[in-house]
């Protein structure tokens, strides 16, 4: 490899001089640059000629470019026509030398290529299809709330589609905890989640902060009752005999993580079989009753256990008065996903009071591989069911998916057939990495 210094070089001439005395010649030596010429390699032809591959040096000061003419001794010719002036990064020839042949003009190796994605991730990596369907059912007011926001936070580079938020909230003494939850939950997680590295440690750290958040702004914004308008200030002077039970679940491109806080219930359909995500917190539940009576509270039987004979449950966002009785503390599971997966079922206990997991997750498996028939329209508001009872069943859904949507709609008419006096909230999500 020689190195040699160019000037502006004419058609015929063979040396450049230098006139340090005048001004011109300072502002020659000024764009005076030093390329490498390599010897004896094969470059790219371009009609039948070689093109001569030059590399760019960095610019040098006046006092360098002075120098460098002074000392130079031998000046090549080199037609104008045939100066190729790239640099070595944006060099479509360099490029191709260096991916297809093994000689490389750079004096830089070349990057290794990306590793590919592997086949599983690029499969789960999608938002998955989803239904939703919520009912009021044979209750006066709906008190329940749904959350879908696929995509609210990102996760890397390497899944650019995000994480995937799906919440079912089932308030009790009014609605507007469920529908804070609904609003505000989503986001709590999304902070927490940017905040920390997400392992399964994180997780659960990151999930447990959000909830607690979540009862703190309820609990505030319950002592402001000025400001409210809601049906809760006819019965109370303040809002803290309302609470919600959450169930969150959070779908990544090779986990499912849940928290649960109440009877709401989170149920995953694998190969063929119900496999529950979460665990109801049910006053009697042999820890849960421990914990209250630990706690200095009590659980008495009345029209089934009940945590000082009010709340049926033993965990929920809100509820003021009971506390410390009644927490907030989500239980958190992670699982990874499988290609077994076929379907994930969240819903209210309006939906579990009635229907077992294995038939929930049976009847999701039919439509979702589009064996089971379109369910009836919805009949109008007020409407009696077989029963005779007085039923409201208007319809609120969401959805991305016909099969899904079928999916949670007949979940909640078998709810409903069967008798369920609570409202009922659903939401299905189809799992399966071929569809």
């Amino acid at each position: 490899m020689a190195e040699i210094c160019c000037g502006v070089v004419g058609g015929s001439d063979t040396t450049a001089s230098c006139e340090p005395s005048s001004r011109v010649a300072r502002r020659r030596r000024m764009e005076i640059r030093r390329f490498k010429f390599i010897v004896g390699v094969a470059v790219p032809t371009e009609n039948g000629q070689k093109r001569l591959k030059l590399e760019v040096c960095p610019d040098l000061s006046p006092r360098d470019c002075e120098n460098a003419v002074e000392n130079c001794s031998v000046v090549t010719e080199v037609p104008q026509h045939r100066l190729d002036l790239e640099t070595e990064d944006d060099s479509p020839e360099a490029n191709d030398l260096c991916n297809g042949s093994p000689v490389c003009l750079t004096s830089s190796p070349c990057p290794p290529p990306p590793a590919p994605l592997p086949v599983e991730k690029m499969m789960f990596n999608q938002c998955p299809k989803y239904g939703m369907t919520s009912v009021c059912g044979r209750r006066r007011d709906m008190e329940d709330a749904v959350a879908i926001h696929p995509s609210f936070c990102r996760w890397d580079s390497l899944f650019p589609s995000g994480l995937h938020f799906f919440g079912v909230y089932d308030g009790h003494g009014c609605s507007h905890v469920a529908k804070s939850c609904k609003e505000r939950m989503h986001q709590l997680v999304k902070e927490e989640l940017e905040n920390r590295e997400t392992s399964t440690t994180k997780w659960k750290e990151a999930m447990e902060l959000s909830f607690s958040r979540m009862d703190k702004e309820v609990s505030e914004w319950s002592t402001s009752v000025s400001t409210t308008s809601c049906r809760c200030e006819l019965q109370t002077s303040q809002c803290d005999a309302v609470g919600s039970t959450a169930v969150v679940a959070i779908v990544t491109p090779d986990k499912i993580i849940i928290a649960n806080c109440g009877d709401s219930r989170a149920v995953l359909s694998r190969g063929g079989k119900a496999v529950p995500l979460s665990n109801d917190h049910k006053p009697d539940r042999p820890d849960e009753l421990n914990r209250i009576q630990e706690a200095g509270g009590r659980v008495i039987y009345w029209d089934g256990a009940r945590v000082l004979g009010v709340l049926a449950m033993s965990r929920a966002i809100g509820d003021s008065y009971l506390k410390p009785y009644v927490i907030s503390e989500p239980e958190v599971t992670i699982t990874e996903r499988t290609e077994e997966d076929e379907c994930l079922i969240l819903a209210s206990d309006g939906l579990w009071d009635v229907v077992s997991n294995e038939t929930a997750c049976s009847i999701s498996r039919m439509c979702i591989d589009g064996q089971a028939p379109s369910p009836p329209p919805s009949p109008g508001s007020g409407s009696r069911s077989s029963g005779g009872d007085d039923m409201n069943v208007g319809v609120a859904g969401e959805t991305s998916d016909k099969s899904c949507s079928v999916a949670s709609l007949l979940l909640t008419k078998v709810a409903l057939a069967r008798h369920s006096t609570d409202n009922v909230s659903v939401i299905v999500i189809n799992l399966k990495k071929d569809r």
